[in-house]
């Protein structure tokens, strides 16, 4: 298992829209891979990082979140311990 960090800011210029979260979730899968430990982090609207937790769900192994403010959160996790 990999692990990947995605900053969710790379993803578009400027204004993250709505009408691109199509572009936005497809990339997300493309950097992601399969079964790896992805952490998401980056400025991003929260409507952008729940749409790449939802996508990410049965495709990554653990997911987290990370920024400075709160340190790394784990969002789910679906590795044996």
């Amino acid at each position: 298992m990999k692990r990947i960090e995605i900053n969710l800011e790379d993803l578009y210029i400027e204004i993250a829209k709505l009408a691109d979260l199509p572009k936005y979730t497809s990339r997300v899968l493309e950097l992601a891979g399969e079964g790896n430990e992805i952490t998401l982090t980056g400025r991003a609207p929260v409507w952008l990082y729940l749409a790449a937790a939802h996508t990410l769900h049965g495709k990554a192994g653990k997911l987290t979140y990370s920024s400075p403010a709160s340190g790394e959160v784990i969002i789910f996790e679906h590795t044996p311990f």
